[in-house]
């Protein structure tokens, strides 16, 4: 084990951490409010000053593999999930600090989940560290670093296989390091993009950059009390939901776009399952809640947003989907676990995880029926590797065990069964709302500390897919 790779590592990121807190700062200043500039400019000064110290020196030996990939992403979101909430401290927006472990968590690792009670009161630099966070968060903390910075390409891989989510991680040309600026490039070109649109909305330039950035992360931190049901406007929530579709599918896809290899692109299994679970799952909500708003059309609207919201785990809200029939909040719950594509920006299980499971099944049962066969699990055609599968099964079984576990320990917080499992099932897929006091009108501010505490853990379990965490806390030093 590195250690000394991994500590100039983690001191990059501080450094990376407090360059960042820069763009809250000038936000500070454009709306006059002292108390958040102060605690920005102190927080990233001393993050900045502390990062400097530690990378100081380079070490010797700068071989960076698997295990050690795995360990330096752990503490680099433990880091940025420690003193990335300072400034919610210092500025008093957050006068606690596990509130603020808590929601800044929740910031990074895109659930969107929230202690909030009056979002509103908060001030505008505040607002934007929050929805500035989920971007950051969406395409993985130490990627952007790795965007930004000249590494190793061997050293960039085993970290980039460690943050991104999904079942395989693949380069799109023959250096991981370019790969990663083509994912960024694009990726900031779709929130540009969207912030466009939002601007024609009727939003100013501080409300389209904070809902693209948090669409774009699928984070769903609002500005408002009422998330986007505050703007009321079918054209808003058309742009939102059409971006959230987008930030839930493969980036890959978006390359081989550009390549125009359309084929490819169409025969993708896991883009065709998870386009069918969406429109599938909007008719059905649709047509159950069309009496609640007087029309199919209007019925559509809602389930559409929700189901897109929820499918690829952005947290938006137009409405309290806790009234509506049990039956589309079921459909709900049960997205919540599905998630977006594997390397999307999106949370959940992952599609092509749900895909290879069921695919498992089928092959045990066509086993049992003829247990000679010899019969291998197929994606877009081509055989899936045997680490892939059995890796498949093995993450499901760790995300129930943790899921379970999770639930257990939650309900000695004193809340109600539908509190207590939508809280932990939405933050451990990073979705952000669930139901009962935590239902999109609700907030977890009625959970004690060490229950937020326990929810962050689950916030960065799923986030990093629960390995990387594991090892950090695993780790042996190598003799």
């Amino acid at each position: 084990m590195n250690y000394r790779m991994i500590l100039y590592l983690s001191g990059q990121i501080l450094r990376v951490l407090g360059g960042l807190m820069i763009l809250p700062l000038l936000v500070a200043l454009i709306y006059n409010e002292p108390a958040s500039r102060n605690a920005f400019a102190f927080t990233a000064l001393v993050l900045l000053g502390t990062g400097s110290l530690i990378t100081w020196k380079k070490p010797e030996n700068k071989s960076l593999y698997n295990r050690e990939g795995l360990a330096t992403v752990a503490i680099a979101w433990l880091l940025v999930s420690i003193f990335g909430g300072i400034p919610f401290l210092l500025s008093g927006d957050i006068p606690n600090y596990a509130d603020c472990i808590f929601e800044i968590t929740s910031g990074f690792t895109t659930t969107g989940s929230t202690i909030l009670t009056d979002v509103e009161s908060m001030s505008h630099a505040t607002l934007f560290w929050r929805a500035f966070s989920h971007f950051l968060g969406g395409m993985g903390v130490l990627v952007f670093m790795l965007a930004i910075l000249p590494h190793n390409d061997t050293r960039t891989m085993h970290i980039v296989r460690a943050e991104s989510p999904g079942p395989t991680v693949g380069k799109l040309v023959a250096k991981m390091s370019f790969s990663v600026r083509i994912l960024y490039g694009m990726y900031i070109a779709l929130t540009l993009i969207m912030t466009v649109f939002l601007l024609f909305g009727g939003m100013d330039l501080f409300e389209a950059l904070c809902h693209a950035f948090a669409t774009a992360g699928t984070g769903g931190f609002g500005i408002t009390n009422n998330s986007i049901a505050d703007y009321n406007s079918v054209y808003i929530d058309v742009v939102i939901t059409i971006f959230m579709g987008l930030f839930g599918i493969n980036f890959t896809l978006y390359y081989l776009l550009l390549m125009k290899k359309w084929k490819s692109v169409l025969q993708n299994e896991e883009l065709r399952v998870f386009l069918g679970i969406c429109v599938v799952s909007i008719l059905l909500i649709a047509f159950n809640i069309m009496n609640i708003y007087g029309s199919f059309w209007q019925g559509l609207r809602y389930s559409s947003f929700q189901v897109m919201s929820t499918v690829s785990t952005t947290g938006f809200a137009t409405a309290n989907f806790t009234d509506w029939p049990v039956f589309s909040q079921i459909i709900l719950i049960l997205l919540m676990f599905v998630g977006g594509c594997a390397g999307s920006t999106g949370g959940g299980l992952k599609v092509m995880r749900i895909l290879l499971l069921f695919k498992i099944a089928v092959r045990q049962i066509r086993c049992a029926l003829n247990p000679r066969a010899v019969i291998t699990v197929k994606c877009d055609g081509k055989a899936v590797e045997k680490d892939v599968v059995s890796g498949t099964a093995a993450y499901f079984v760790l995300f129930a065990f943790l899921l379970a576990l999770s639930v257990l320990l939650l309900s000695l917080d004193g809340h109600d069964v539908g509190t207590t499992v939508t809280a932990v099932i939405t933050c451990l897929n990073n979705v952000g709302p669930g139901i009962g006091e935590v239902n999109p009108s609700g907030n977890f501010s009625g959970f004690s500390e060490w229950a937020k505490l326990l929810l962050s853990m689950d916030m960065l379990l799923g986030r990093l897919e629960i390995y990387p965490l594991l090892v950090l806390f695993t780790c042996r030093k190598n003799k």
